[in-house]
This record gives C-alpha cells, structure tokens and sequence, in this order.
C-alpha cells in the first residue's frame, strides 16, 4: 500500500509539473554492453583503429527477449505519465535516412558522413531521455531470475541523471518481460525521483547545451575581434555574441570557456524548453532552433552570414563569413 500511495504521488506530479509544458520524451534503448555481448555489433577502422559500435537493428530483429523486455520497460513509464519513442520505429526511420546519407560525401575528400548508431537515434528520435537498459536472465535450478542495470542518460549531454540495478526473485514460470517487471517496480520510486528533479531542473533552469561560433578561414570582412556598431553601441562581434547569449538565455546561464579573434566557446548554455514563435505558436527549442535564432540576429542586424553545424543533439557550431 505505501508503495501504491508514493507511486501516485509521483504520477499526479509528474501531471503537476508538465501540465502545461511539453512533456519530455523516452527512449528505451539495449546498452552497448548487451548488444556487443550478445553479438548484436558492428566492428569496422577509422584512421587506423578498430571500432565496434552496437547494432540495434540486428538486436531487435534476433533477440526475442530483448524485444519483450523493451515493451514491457515501455509499459511500466507509459503508466508513469512518461511519453515514449518506440525503438523499432526509429531504426526504420534511421534505415530511410541511411540510403539518403550514403549518397552524401565530402566535397573535397570524398569522405563519407561519420556518426556513431546512438547518435543517429539520438538526432532523429530527439527524445530527451535515453534509458539505456543492459539484463541477463539468469537459472538457478528449475528457477529463473533476472539482473538488470538502467541508467536514465540526458540525451543532449549524456550525463546520468537516474540510475536502478538489482536482481528479481527466481521463478519456474514467468517470462523474461514479468521477471523484468518484478525486479525493476521494487526500484521506480528512486529511480523516477531521480528522472523528476532532471527534468524540474530542465524547466526551470533550461537545458543544458554547448556553442562554438567559429569563422571561415576566407572570411575577409574581419573576425570576432572586429568592432560592429549595433544599437548605437560599437563592440567586438564576440561581445555582441555574448551580449545575445545573455538575453536569451534561462536567467543569462552561460559559461564563456574560451575566445579568440577565430573561435568562441560557451558551455553550460541554458537554453529554454519552449518558446513563442512570431506567428504566436508554442514550440520546442532545440540546440539547431536556439542557434538558428542567433544566426537571424546576426544577419538581421549586422548582415553577417553564417552556417549552422550541428555535433549530436546538444553541440552546435555557427560558422561566421557564409552561407
């Protein structure tokens, strides 16, 4: 009963907090671990070195288990209020995108696009939340038994946020989706306790991204060391910059790591969840919508150019001098 009561306690906050914001999105996803252990992997070299990457494809497509153990790890957050991205429904996007992106090559090398599987699923599912779940079923006697380990990941900067291990009790009879069930329901309390205060934290603080603003190398009109005038106010285009930052921020949250007349750097940028758009609309700001917005300024008052290069789903650099 006073796991019930704690359980619904959780839900009608969870309603509480994202009533009336965007919710944040989840992903269950097999950890690297499972997959490159079970077989499910890809091993090819870059610049020398072999790497092995999982592949979730050929997962989901062999491993019975993990299939029912996904949808079931999706049930129990679905009955949480959190929304959820299906895994399967992803890797068929990623395979469209992938006949599309084999056609792209570097103009000058020839080189192929380079990105890692769990950053494509991280770009084009754009959850917030990567659960990034790792089980072995294991026998004692007749008996079956399930260890687990889920780690709640911010998708943006893949820091840990929440975390749960532990073990189920054995049994003769239940399938590998309810041995997970038995064994993870002991460990939601702490486990969405932790989810809750990252994405409080999120709304109230905004999300944490980082920002390069870098200029082309045959950029002839200056570089960030190059007074403008803007608003009556002749400056450094970096000053200007930081001056943006400032105003656009959650509460002016940012961190100017480095800068030089080619290169800015800013980290722990708190960028809002959601904004108003000029036709009055509610929407979702992401790293590539937040930097777009600095692009505009840049053009609109000082007529500078510039390029938006995007790193995974929490990094993007503005490349000043072009488009």
């Amino acid at each position: 009963m006073k796991n019930l009561i704690v359980t619904l306690c959780i839900t009608l906050l969870t309603i509480s907090v994202f009533g009336q914001a965007r919710r944040p999105t989840i992903m269950v996803v097999p950890s690297d671990q499972y997959c490159i252990s079970k077989g499910y992997k890809m091993e090819f070299e870059t610049m020398g070195r072999k790497q092995t990457l999982p592949d979730y494809t050929a997962a989901m497509q062999n491993d019975a288990d993990l299939r029912m153990v996904i949808t079931k790890m999706g049930e129990i957050m679905a009955e949480r209020g959190f929304p959820l991205k299906d895994l399967e429904m992803e890797m068929r996007n990623l395979e469209r995108e992938a006949a599309e992106a084999s056609m792209l090559t570097s103009r000058s090398s020839g080189a192929e696009m380079a990105e890692s599987p769990i950053d494509a699923l991280k770009r084009t599912a754009k959850a917030d939340i990567i659960l990034d779940l790792s089980f072995d079923i294991k026998r004692q006697g007749p008996h079956s038994y399930i260890t687990f380990n889920l780690r709640g990941l911010d998708a943006y900067t893949s820091m840990q946020v929440a975390g749960a291990a532990g073990s189920g009790a054995p049994s003769s009879a239940a399938t590998p989706e309810l041995l997970l069930e038995e064994a993870v329901l002991s460990h939601m309390d702490g486990f969405n306790a932790g989810l809750m205060r990252h994405f409080e934290d999120m709304f109230d603080r905004g999300r944490i991204v980082s920002v390069q603003v870098r200029v082309w190398e045959d950029w002839f009109d200056g570089d960030l060391e190059t007074y403008f005038t803007l608003d009556g106010e002749e400056k450094e285009l970096l000053e200007h910059i930081e001056d943006w930052f400032f105003d656009n921020t959650v509460q002016g949250r940012f961190t100017l790591a480095d800068a030089t007349q080619n290169m800015m750097r800013l980290e722990q940028v708190r960028i809002p969840m959601m904004t108003v758009d000029s036709r009055g609309r509610e929407r979702a700001v992401d790293t590539r919508s937040f930097v777009s917005d600095l692009r505009r300024h840049l053009n609109q008052n000082l007529g500078l150019d510039s390029r938006i290069y995007l790193r995974g789903l929490g990094e993007a650099w503005l490349i000043v001098g072009e488009r």
